[in-house]
C-alpha cells in the first residue's frame, strides 16, 4: 500500500498517470533511437553540486536490465527531487525524466527492468541539491 502511495505522490509531482507496479519499463523507443544524436561538446568543471554515480554497468542487454544509479548531495544539502531531469541527446533533444523518475527513492532511482534498443544512448542526468547546486554528468548507454 505504501509503495502504491508513493507512487501517487510521483504521478502528481510530475503529472505522470498513477503506477501501481513499476514492471518493465522502455527507456527509449526504436523510434527516438532513430534519430540523429546531438554533438554535445565535452565539458569538465569542479563542482559543489551532487555527484551522480552509475551503478548500472555502461554495457547493457537491450532485451532487459536493470538500472540502478545514485545521487550524492554535500555539504549536508538534500537532492531536490523535482529537479531530476534525464535527456536523450538526439535532434532534437528527448526528455525521458518521465521514464526514470517512478524508481525515485530517497537519493537514487532504481528501476528493476528496464529496456532500451540496441545501439550507444547518450543521456545527460542532471539533479540540484536544496542548496540550488546543480549536478550533471552524460552516460553512454550501450546496448547489445
Amino acid at each position: 500500500m505504501q509503495r502504491f502511495s508513493l507512487n501517487i505522490l510521483l504521478a502528481a509531482s510530475f503529472g505522470l498517470a498513477a503506477l501501481p507496479s513499476l514492471g518493465q519499463v522502455k527507456l527509449i523507443t526504436e523510434e527516438e533511437a532513430k534519430s540523429p544524436n546531438l554533438q554535445v561538446p565535452s565539458t569538465r568543471a569542479i563542482t559543489r553540486g551532487p555527484g551522480i554515480s552509475l551503478i548500472t554497468p555502461l554495457e547493457v542487454t537491450a532485451k532487459s536490465f536493470a538500472f540502478k544509479l545514485n545521487f550524492e548531495p554535500r555539504g549536508g544539502a538534500k537532492i531536490d527531487p523535482a529537479s531530476v531531469k534525464f535527456e536523450y541527446l538526439k535532434q532534437p533533444p528527448i526528455d525521458l525524466s518521465s521514464r526514470f523518475v517512478p524508481g525515485l527513492k530517497g537519493n537514487q532511482i532504481e528501476l528493476p527492468l528496464v529496456s532500451v534498443p540496441t545501439g550507444t544512448h547518450p543521456i545527460r542526468i542532471s539533479v540540484r541539491d536544496s542548496e540550488g547546486r546543480e549536478g550533471t554528468t552524460i552516460l553512454q548507454l550501450n546496448a547489445k
